[in-house]
């Protein structure tokens, strides 16, 4: 009787917890029947079950906070600000894709209006050879004729003759053939910078320098190669001849009190190998191609000045057939008008302009690479330059040349300076 009575009293022991969110607190209550007072002594495991019942509400608290950290945290990650997958500053990158998308933009109107302007060169020339020839026709043919048509013969070749003077004035002052190679120049030059900003967005971590570094590269291109005629046209028959600069200067880095080590590719050997390059660069092809460029200007120059001027003494001359005794006017009109079309072929169809526009381009090109390598080797600390051995790479490749090519060039150079006292005569570029 009492086992039964010990059974009963076990089983009708009862729990209850309640779990509150709000303060995160645990309560729980037992609830015991009176025992009769009898012989029989019974032990509970009170003090265990109490324990238990804590244990379990302190493990629903943990589980409750750590999903409201989350659920706070999740919350804040959404509302801050978020970089880029590579800690890249969005901003930035949108800065950069609104810079290419403006460069894509000049490739396309460069392309379109050089191909226009290669158009009014075929065009115009074709025109006004057509023009003179013909007049020259009618001025032979009209000192063959007496009367009216005599007067109306020559008043045509006349009035033809000066339509041609003036064409060929506006042709020779806006130069269409030096017009397209300024358009092709912009349009490779814009391609290469729309590839480096390409390289920049998909190789690493752009900063707000590139966007500032691109801006001045575009504003650069922008006014070394306009595309209006009117006003910021670049002049065709320049005083002096310089290269060609479609770059931002590069900022003159002050020398430090950093003593010069070797690293990132660098050394004391490749430092005046790059140094030779530059002398060979400054005295044989830049200095070459300017002065091309000044042979070029120079026939340009005289070109330009007998085309109208030989379409002028035509019609002086067609004008007087008739009125002055013998055939000289009439000589001078069909002779004067022949030359004419044959200078006028030999700038225009020879595209001297271009030419010209070709020589000064290169000479621009031989000046970048001059001041890379400069601005490099002035910087004294080498971990802020290129990696040498990817620069020296590049160099060679410009100048269409091996490693070791390059480097026989820098040694055949330093032999020549130092031994003979004389400049090398060999060119550093094998490209043009």
């Amino acid at each position: 009787m009492a086992s039964l009575q010990s059974s009963s009293v076990i089983g009708s022991v009862a729990y209850s917890s309640s779990y509150c969110s709000r303060r995160g607190t645990t309560r729980a209550t037992i609830n015991m029947p009176k025992l009769r007072t009898g012989g029989l002594s019974l032990r509970l495991p009170a003090r265990d079950l109490v324990q238990e019942v804590l244990d379990m509400g302190a493990g629903l608290s943990a589980a409750t906070t750590s999903h409201v950290e989350k659920k706070y945290e999740s919350n804040t990650n959404r509302n801050s600000p978020s970089l880029g997958s590579n800690g890249s500053d969005p901003m930035v990158i949108a800065k950069l894709h609104t810079i290419m998308e403006a460069v894509a933009d000049r490739v396309e109107m460069h392309q379109n209006i050089g191909e226009q302007r290669d158009n009014w060169n075929s065009l115009l020339l074709t025109s006004i050879n057509a023009i003179t020839l013909t007049a020259a026709t009618m001025a032979g043919i009209a000192a063959t004729s007496a009367g009216g048509p005599l007067l109306a013969l020559k008043t045509s070749s006349t009035l033809m003759y000066l339509a041609a003077t003036g064409m060929l004035v506006v042709m020779n002052q806006i130069q269409p053939s030096q017009l397209v190679e300024e358009q092709r120049n912009a349009a490779r030059l814009f391609k290469q910078l729309h590839g480096r900003i390409q390289k920049t967005l998909s190789s690493g971590n752009p900063t707000s320098s590139d966007v500032e570094d691109a801006m001045k590269k575009v504003l650069a291109l922008d006014k070394a190669y306009p595309l209006p005629l009117i006003g910021v046209m670049l002049e065709k028959f320049p005083e002096t001849v310089e290269p060609a600069v479609w770059w931002p200067q590069h900022r003159q880095r002050q020398e430090k009190p950093i003593k010069r080590r070797d690293g990132n590719g660098w050394s004391v050997e490749l430092e005046e190998e790059m140094r030779e390059v530059v002398g060979v660069l400054k005295r044989k092809d830049t200095e070459d191609y300017l002065r091309l460029g000044k042979i070029a200007l120079k026939v340009n120059k005289i070109l330009s000045i007998s085309g109208p001027l030989l379409t002028g003494i035509a019609a002086c001359g067609t004008a007087f057939m008739g009125s002055s005794p013998g055939s000289w006017s009439a000589m001078v009109g069909v002779v004067a008008g022949a030359m004419a079309s044959v200078v006028n072929t030999m700038e225009h169809g020879g595209q001297v302009g271009m030419v010209f526009e070709m020589y000064r381009s290169n000479a621009g090109f031989f000046r970048l690479m001059e001041e890379t390598i400069e601005s490099n080797l002035n910087e004294r600390d080498v971990d802020r330059r290129e990696n040498g051995e990817l620069f020296e790479m590049k160099v060679a490749l410009q100048l269409g040349r091996s490693l070791s090519g390059l480097k026989n060039l820098a040694a055949a150079s330093s032999y020549s300076s130092f031994e003979k006292g004389e400049a090398i005569e060999e060119f550093a570029s094998k490209l043009f």
